[in-house]
């Protein structure tokens, strides 16, 4: 994997540019991919205005600069898919342009993540309390750790002793939905979060 997504020094990108196209303009520098964490660092080397310039060990500034570039990540995907010019691989371990094929367009259409990243309520309605539930999610997607850890933690079922089946995910997911439902004084975010947690799950627990 490509550890810088540039070859020289850093130059200033052009802030007329959204978010989105300044990423593309990144990523073609880096055909082999790049991190998250990495494609965060070059925008703010190269002094991008569309992400905030503070430190990361801020919670709240952690969770609005991965969702704005998640953001910025899905916009541009479905960009390239339209113009059937690229695929744009999302992880955030690898970030990385791919030949385009037809395909990718079931891929785009059905992913959850896609949807949540695209709803701008998620960034401005998601509180501190909601980042400090999340912000181990988010360090460990950052720096090499796996969604279902991620998930696993969210459940708080990551240091359960009892071995995991998805009837027991599934009883806990209740419960949480029960406690965070927006009718009960709930975060919609935090309700998101733990849908999304669910799919997750379900995908290695069948």
């Amino acid at each position: 994997m490509t550890e810088n997504p540039t070859s020289s020094a850093p130059v200033e990108l052009d802030n007329s540019l959204d978010l989105a196209d300044q990423v593309l303009h990144l990523l073609r520098e880096a055909p082999d991919g790049c991190s998250e964490y990495l494609l965060i660092q070059q925008l703010k080397k190269c002094h991008s205005t569309h992400i905030p310039n503070l430190d990361l060990t801020d919670k709240l500034v952690l969770f609005r600069t991965h969702f704005l570039l998640f953001n910025a990540l899905y916009l541009l995907r479905d960009r390239l898919w339209q113009a059937q010019t690229a695929h744009l691989q999302i992880s955030p371990l690898s970030i990385q342009l791919l030949p385009y094929t037809a395909g990718h367009a079931e891929l785009s259409e059905a992913d959850p993540l896609r949807a949540y990243y695209l709803d701008l309520s998620h960034l401005h309605g998601t509180s501190e309390r909601d980042v400090e539930k999340l912000l181990t999610s988010f360090w460990k997607r950052m720096q090499g750790g796996d969604e279902k850890r991620a998930a696993l933690e969210l459940f708080e079922l990551d240091g359960s002793s009892a071995t995991l089946n998805l009837a027991i995910i599934k009883q806990r997911y209740r419960q949480l939905v029960s406690q965070h439902h927006p009718d009960r004084g709930g975060s919609t975010s935090r309700l998101q979060s733990i849908n999304l947690a669910m799919e997750i799950l379900a995908r290695y627990y069948r």
